[in-house]
C-alpha cells in the first residue's frame, strides 16, 4: 500500500377557526350547559307530581352535557435520529479514516509537503496504490470506509469520517491532521482502511498496531495495550467474514505488523490501527477487493471487531 503515511402541539387550523381561541369554544358551551340543566330538573319534578314515582325511582336525570369538542392528537412523525446504542455501546464514538483521497493524484504538490509524525517528517500524504485496471485504494477504501460506519450506525454508534473526499476535500487531509480529528473527538475506536500495493503473488490482509514511540508530539504509550486488542478483534473477525487469510509476506502468519514510522499511529492519542484488507497488485486479491459483495463482507467484519472491542 502507498497510504496516507507510509509507503503506501397545537390545534389544527380545520378544527378551530383562526379567530377563535379554544378557551372561547368552550366557554360557550358551558353558558348553554348552564341554560338547559335547570329546564330539565323542572321537567323531572313535573313527571314525579303526574306519575306518583316512589322513592326508590326518585333518582335525578342523568344531565348529559354537550362535549367539548376536542382537538386532534398530532400524529407522531417516525424519528429520522439513528437507533440508541444500549449497554457497553451507548455514548460511544469511532472514527473512520479512509486511506488516501482520489483527487491525490492531481494534487501531488499540496500532498508532497512534509508534516511532523513526532519521530519525523514526512509527506502530507501519497496517492495510494491501484489495481492492476486501474481501480484506486481510494476509492477502494472510501466504499468501505461508508458501508462501515452504516453498520456501525445501525448499532446505535456515532461514527465519524475524517473525509469523503468531492469537492470538500479535494485532497488530503496530511497524516497529522488524520491523527487530530480522532483525538479531538475522544474516539473510542479509530480504523485506518488501506488496501497493499506490493508485488503479485503477495497475498491476504494484515493489521499494523502502533509501537511504543515517545519522541516529540508522538506519545502511544497509553493506546498500545489498547490498540492491539482492537487490531486482534478485528483480524479475527475480518478472516471469518471475508474468508481471506493472513498476508503471507509479513507478520509471520499472524496478519498483525507492529511500526513505528507511521504519523497516524504515532500521533494518535486513541485506540487505533490501520487495516490492510489486501494486495491491490495480486490479481487473485484485486478480484475480491473489487467485488463490491465482498467489500460488505469487509466491512461488516471490521465492525464486528469495533463492536467486540467496545464491549457490545
Amino acid at each position: 500500500m502507498r497510504y496516507d503515511d507510509s509507503p503506501p402541539s397545537p390545534e389544527s387550523a380545520s378544527s378551530v377557526s383562526p379567530d377563535r381561541r379554544w378557551f372561547t369554544r368552550r366557554s360557550g358551551l358551558a353558558v348553554g350547559a348552564a341554560v338547559l340543566a335547570p329546564t330539565l330538573m323542572a321537567g323531572w319534578v313535573l313527571v314525579q307530581l303526574t306519575t306518583g314515582a316512589g322513592a326508590d325511582d326518585a333518582r335525578p336525570p342523568r344531565i348529559v352535557m354537550p362535549a367539548a369538542a376536542s382537538s386532534p392528537t398530532p400524529a407522531s412523525s417516525p424519528s429520522a435520529a439513528a437507533p440508541q446504542a444500549k449497554g457497553p455501546l451507548a455514548g460511544k464514538t469511532v472514527v473512520i479514516d479512509p486511506g488516501h483521497n482520489t483527487g491525490n493524484f492531481k494534487h501531488t504538490s499540496e500532498i508532497d509537503q512534509k508534516v511532523d509524525i513526532g519521530t519525523n517528517r514526512k509527506e502530507c500524504d501519497t496517492t495510494g496504490t491501484t489495481t492492476n485496471s486501474g481501480y484506486m485504494e481510494a476509492e477502494f477504501t472510501l466504499d468501505v470506509s461508508r458501508r462501515l460506519r452504516t453498520v456501525l450506525e445501525a448499532k446505535g454508534l456515532k461514527v465519524v469520517l475524517t473525509h469523503e473526499a468531492g469537492t470538500a476535500r479535494p485532497w488530503g487531509p496530511c497524516i497529522n491532521e488524520r491523527a487530530r480529528i480522532g483525538n479531538e473527538a475522544a474516539a473510542d475506536a479509530v480504523v485506518s482502511v488501506h488496501a497493499d500495493g506490493v508485488s503479485s503473488g503477495n497475498r491476504g490482509y494484515h493489521i499494523i498496531l502502533p509501537a511504543t514511540v515517545k519522541s516529540g508530539a508522538a506519545d502511544t504509550a497509553k493506546i498500545v495495550g489498547p490498540s492491539r486488542d482492537l487490531g486482534e478483534r478485528i483480524g479475527s473477525n475480518f478472516a471469518r467474514t471475508t474468508g481471506s487469510a493472513p498476508a503471507n509476506y509479513l507478520g509471520s502468519g499472524t496478519g498483525l505488523v507492529v511500526r513505528d514510522d507511521l504519523g497516524g499511529l504515532n500521533l494518535s492519542t486513541r485506540p487505533k490501527v490501520f487495516i490492510e484488507c489486501g494486495n491491490m497488485r495480486d490479481a487473485k486479491d484485486a478480484a475480491l477487493l473489487t467485488s463490491p459483495e465482498w467489500r460488505q463482507k469487509a466491512a461488516q467484519g471490521i465492525a464486528d471487531g469495533i463492536v467486540g472491542f467496545l464491549g457490545g
